[in-house]
C-alpha cells in the first residue's frame, strides 16, 4: 500500500497546514521528497477549502472568498529532477474520502467571480451531487444520473523566479486594458490571503506580494481543468526548480469539457495516488512548452449524443472574427434552450453541462468568418429520450428542486 505523504483535517483551515499552498511561487519549500519511481498518495482538500456546504442555500457560493483559492497538496520534491527535464506523472488512482461522499457545483455572482455565460446566470447558485459508486446524481437536476471521471483539475510544477516574472508582466499588462472590469480581465497577486507552505519568517511578505494566482492554466500546468486526466493517465511536466516541486489539488469528481460553470465541475475533497519519474533532459529531446499527456484507458462509455452547434455570432447577432470561444458559447447556450423544452430549468440545464461528461470540440477555424464548435450532450445519462422526434418534446422532468440562488447583498 503507498505511503499518504500528506494528510489533510477538513475539520481544519488548510491555512494550518504547512503542506498546502495557495500561490506558485520558486521560494515555496518542498513540502515532501520522492524518488524517481516512487508511487505515493496525497490528500487534498476542495478546492475552496471548505468554503461550500452541503445545504440548500447559495450563499456560501455568493460570498466565497476567491482570493484565497485554490489550496494544493505539496510541493512534491523529486530528487534529481533539474530545469530542462521532464517530470513524468502517472495517476495511478483518484477518489473521494469515504466520509465526504458529496460533490458541490456552482455559478459565482458577476460581482464575485462571474463565469462562462455570466451575462445569463448573474447571481449566484449551486447544486449539490452525491456520489454513489462510481455513479452520481443530484437532488437539484432530476431525472440524471451519470458515471463519474474523477480527476485532479489543477496539476503542475513550481515555476522558476523568471517564469513567475513574466507571468505577472503579461497579466498586469492584460489587466491594466480594463482594469475596473468586473469580472475582472486576471488575478494579479494578492498578499493578504496568501498560504506559501513551509515558506516561514522575512521571506514571506516579500514571496507573498509576487506570487502567482492558481487560477489560470499556464505553461507548467496548472489549473487545465482536463476532465481525460482520469486515473491510468501519464503526464509529462517541464521541470522549472530543482525538485520540480509538484503540486495537486482542485479534485472534480465529473466535469464537462471547458468546465463552463467555472465553479465549475463537480467539486469535491479527496485523495490522488501518483507515481513519478524523471526524464532527463526531456524539455529539449521533445520540444516541450506546454505539459503532454496520455489519456485514461478507463472513461465512461457514452455511446448516443445529441450534438449541438454553435458558430461566432453572439446573442445579440455581432459578427466575430473565427471566435472560438463565442462559438462554444452558443453551443452551450443552444444546449440550455433545447434542454428547457423537456422540463428543465435554465439552470439546472447549465449546471448539468458543467458537471456532466459532455464532449466539447472545435469543429472549424478556417472558414471566415465563423469558427464553429460543438457540444455532445450524451443522452444516456437521462432516464428519458432526449432525441429529437416527429412527436415533439414534452415535459419530462419530475420536478422537484431547482438550483438555489442566493441574490447579491445589498
Amino acid at each position: 500500500m503507498a505511503e499518504t505523504l500528506i494528510k489533510v483535517d477538513l475539520s481544519k483551515s488548510a491555512y494550518e497546514n504547512e503542506n498546502i499552498h495557495n500561490r506558485w511561487h520558486p521560494d515555496i519549500p518542498m513540502a515532501v521528497t520522492v524518488k524517481p519511481g516512487d508511487d505515493f498518495v496525497l490528500e487534498c482538500y476542495d478546492w475552496t477549502g471548505g468554503q461550500i456546504e452541503n445545504n440548500d442555500s447559495a450563499d456560501d457560493v455568493r460570498d466565497v472568498d476567491l482570493t484565497q483559492v485554490h489550496f494544493l497538496s505539496g510541493p512534491v520534491g523529486v530528487e534529481g529532477a533539474e530545469p530542462g527535464d521532464l517530470l513524468e506523472v502517472d495517476i495511478l488512482d483518484i477518489g473521494a474520502f469515504k466520509d465526504q461522499q458529496w460533490g458541490f457545483n456552482g455559478f459565482f455572482s458577476k460581482q464575485n467571480g462571474g463565469g462562462f455565460l455570466t451575462e445569463h446566470f448573474p447571481d449566484a447558485q449551486k447544486s449539490i451531487w452525491d456520489f454513489n459508486g462510481m455513479f452520481t446524481k443530484s437532488r437539484h437536476i432530476p431525472n440524471v444520473e451519470f458515471a463519474g471521471m474523477i480527476h485532479p483539475g489543477l496539476i503542475g510544477c513550481l515555476p522558476s523566479k523568471e517564469m513567475l516574472d513574466e507571468w505577472n508582466r503579461r497579466e498586469k499588462e492584460l489587466y491594466d486594458t480594463e482594469p475596473d472590469r468586473v469580472p475582472g480581465l486576471a488575478n494579479l497577486p494578492y498578499s493578504d490571503t496568501a498560504h506559501l507552505g513551509k515558506l516561514a519568517g522575512d521571506a514571506v511578505k516579500g514571496a507573498a506580494a509576487e506570487a502567482a494566482r492558481t487560477v489560470p492554466p499556464r505553461e507548467h500546468g496548472g489549473n487545465c481543468d482536463i476532465k481525460d486526466l482520469s486515473r491510468g493517465s501519464k503526464v509529462y511536466f517541464p521541470v522549472y526548480v530543482k525538485g520540480a516541486g509538484l503540486s495537486v489539488g482542485d479534485l472534480h469528481f465529473s466535469q464537462g469539457d471547458g468546465e463552463i460553470t467555472f465553479c465549475g465541475a463537480i467539486e469535491m475533497a479527496g485523495w490522488i495516488h501518483l507515481r513519478v519519474n524523471v526524464i532527463k533532459d526531456g524539455v529539449s529531446k521533445y520540444g516541450i512548452k506546454n505539459p503532454v499527456f496520455k489519456p485514461s484507458t478507463i472513461k465512461p462509455r457514452y455511446e448516443d449524443y445529441v450534438i449541438f452547434e454553435g458558430i461566432s455570432v453572439d446573442e445579440q447577432g455581432k459578427q466575430h472574427y473565427l471566435d472560438v470561444h463565442v462559438a462554444y458559447r452558443q453551443a452551450c447556450l443552444n444546449a440550455i434552450e433545447y434542454l428547457g423544452k423537456f422540463g428543465y430549468t435554465p439552470a439546472q440545464s447549465y449546471a448539468l453541462l458543467g458537471c456532466a461528461p459532455v464532449e466539447g470540440h472545435i469543429s472549424g477555424v478556417v472558414d471566415v468568418p465563423n469558427a464553429c464548435a460543438t457540444l455532445w450532450l450524451p443522452t444516456e445519462i437521462f432516464d428519458f429520450d432526449i432525441n429529437p422526434s416527429a412527436d415533439g418534446p414534452k415535459k419530462m422532468t419530475s420536478g422537484g428542486m431547482d438550483v438555489p440562488l442566493s441574490k447579491d447583498k445589498e
